[in-house]
């Protein structure tokens, strides 16, 4: 059980996220703080709290939180989680500005350096993001100012210079290459000053700010002094490191560790594209005379042993003995090359720190609590395996649900607990195929034989990346005798004997329950056993609830225009922001269709021969 009040007392004041949730574990509200402890503090004993916040609080059972290093990463790491968990109580703008980006077209011969929202895979730099726009403008302005390089987008080839420059040249803010003013490899050396300064190398920059804002309040020029100030100011702002989101799009894990007498915390923060995306944390139970070579060493080759998803970089806190073997075995196991290596230096050695930060947090406060309830799963595990008659205790259990309104949207979930404990990295979600309207009994039957039939396949195969090839000891499925007796035939069918539960609620939609060779065996309430199967059944119906509210999200803005070919995201909105409904689209003339912006002519035409065969047919 979270005994909040305990558990302010636990927390460090240091910068960082918290989340709040609700009795089935759903984040509800994703925060920042510069200290995490009096930010949180303050919703429990302040009662002069909005009325959205006082319900929110009123819905808080738990919570949890991240240590960064900044007040500015924490915002980083707050907007990436917002916008990955959609949090019921956070405020989000309907249009999701993202964070800016400064790019410099490191492809042209003559690059450019301006703001952008998004990042591209397409060979140019990308910086950031950075969480002021202004900051971004000042700094960009700077540059463009100090190094003379061009903002214009004019296609400059070598040797076919234009006869006339524009404005930017003649008041000096640009060094002219599209008249031949200055040739690639000088204009280049300003660009590569430009990457060490948004590399963090900023002393240069500044040194000349610095210089010209004296010179000019030397002259009185105190307006042209106040504008080199700002724009001082606006790189060190700039240059503040943020390590929660880097403009990359690379998958990595990052493991640190933090080490007690009897018990370590290994904690893993996966990078996913580049940004934060989530993080587990694993008690180990270590020997005395281990070392901290040894017990990386050893979490590495479990971890992963069991793991689904093996990303191509690994970041570790120690060199270990074996580093070449290990990553070779980690690269045969996911097909392609892996990388472990130990960070020494920049963002990636910070980022090291952060996760290492955490671990040692986590183990301070939580290292006896996670031990009794690492100790009560296991303990819940043997009861249930007892209690059904099992031969061996179920290392690995699977759980089903099925989702839908009135038949719309049917989807399922699987979720795992390895060892009584929740494997996130291993939970599964499918879009029921062959399904129409509601009929949980074929929806579960077409989701466990999909699961099935893809993990044989990767038994039997030489994949790179293998979802589903570990199978379940125990199977638990939310339903009754009727599900069960489905799943059973399914498993028959590829001749397997895998023993399977049916979850059981009471008219109250709470745990009653579980069904096991066509009987039911009541669990009394308040024991370890009920708790575990509680806990395993509010987590499947969760996931599979959270993927049936996204998936209705997607389908909201569906339209008819979604069924005609080069017709994309981009133009479909264009259509309907040009024309103001379908019905006004369907009756345009092609020439009204081309004019739209984003169209072209065959895409114009695809729209009107697709309007025009619907009405030939009515």
């Amino acid at each position: 059980m979270f005994d909040i009040k305990h558990e302010l007392t636990k927390i460090p004041d240091l910068p960082g996220i918290y989340m709040m949730k609700d009795d089935g574990s759903q984040i509800i509200y994703i925060g920042k703080a510069k200290n995490l402890k009096k930010r949180i503090k303050q919703y429990f004993q302040s009662q002069n709290h909005a009325v959205k916040i006082q319900k929110m609080i009123e819905n808080i059972f738990s919570f949890e939180y991240i240590i960064t290093d900044s007040e500015i990463e924490a915002l980083m790491l707050e907007s990436n989680l917002i916008k990955k968990h959609k949090p019921k109580y956070n405020t989000r703008l309907t249009d999701d500005k993202s964070y800016p980006y400064i790019k410099v077209t490191t492809k042209d011969k003559f690059p450019r350096v301006y703001k952008v929202r998004e990042i591209s895979q397409d060979g140019n730099k990308y910086f950031g993001p950075y969480t002021s726009a202004l900051a971004v403008k000042q700094t960009i302005e700077s540059i463009r100012n100090i190094f003379k390089i061009r903002d214009c987008n004019l296609k400059i080839i070598t040797g076919k210079e234009n006869t006339r420059p524009c404005l930017n040249y003649y008041i000096n803010r640009c060094s002219g290459p599209c008249i031949g003013k200055i040739s690639s490899e000088k204009y280049m050396e300003n660009i590569h000053k430009i990457l060490d300064l948004l590399n963090g190398k900023e002393e240069g920059l500044i040194g000349e700010l610095e210089k010209r804002m004296v010179e000019a309040s030397e002259n009185l020029l105190f307006e042209h002094a106040a504008i080199y100030r700002d724009q001082i100011e606006a790189i060190k702002n700039l240059g503040e490191k943020q390590k929660v989101a880097k403009a990359s799009f690379k998958d990595i894990d990052i493991i640190g560790v933090a080490y007690g007498e009897n018990d370590a915390i290994a904690q893993i923060f996966f990078i996913r594209s580049g940004k934060i995306t989530g993080r587990e944390d694993y008690l180990l139970t270590v020997n005395l005379n281990d070392s901290p070579e040894e017990i990386i060493e050893s979490f590495v080759k479990q971890y992963y042993t069991g793991t689904v998803y093996i990303p191509k970089e690994i970041f570790i806190e120690k060199e270990l003995e074996d580093m070449e073997l290990i990553a070779s075995w980690l690269s045969e196991i996911r097909g392609n090359k892996v990388t472990l290596r130990v960070p020494k230096k920049g963002e990636n050695s910070m980022l090291m720190k952060m996760v290492r930060k955490n671990a040692e947090e986590k183990l301070n406060k939580d290292v006896t609590r996670i031990k009794i309830q690492k100790e009560e799963s296991l303990a819940a595990v043997d009861e249930l395996a007892s209690l059904i008659g099992l031969e061996s205790v179920p290392r690995r259990i699977e759980a089903f649900d099925i989702s839908n309104i009135q038949g719309m949207e049917n989807v399922g979930s699987m979720v795992v607990f390895e060892n009584g404990e929740s494997k996130k990295s291993d939970y599964r979600r499918f879009k029921i195929r062959s399904v129409y309207g509601q009929n949980d009994y074929k929806s579960m039957a077409e989701m466990i034989d999909r699961r099935i039939s893809r993990g044989l396949s990767e038994n039997s195969s030489v994949e790179k990346e293998k979802k589903f090839n570990q199978m379940p000891d125990l199977i638990l499925v939310d339903g009754g005798k009727g599900h069960v007796s489905i799943v059973e035939d399914t498993l028959i069918n590829y001749g397997l004997t895998i023993p399977v539960c049916g979850m059981v609620k009471d008219d109250r939609h709470i745990t009653r329950g579980l069904i096991y060779e066509k009987k039911e065996v009541m669990l009394l309430r308040n024991t370890k056993i009920y708790r575990f199967i509680s806990s395993i059944q509010n987590e499947a119906h969760r996931f599979a609830i959270t993927y049936h509210r996204d998936l209705r999200k997607k389908n909201a803005f569906k339209t008819i225009l979604d069924d005609i070919a080069e017709i994309g995201e981009k133009r479909k909105l264009s259509l309907l922001n040009t024309f103001g409904s379908v019905e006004s689209i369907s009756t345009a003339t092609l020439e009204e269709l081309e004019k739209a912006p984003s169209m072209n002519k065959l895409a114009a035409l695809r729209v009107y021969d697709f309007f025009e065969k619907k009405r030939s047919t009515k």
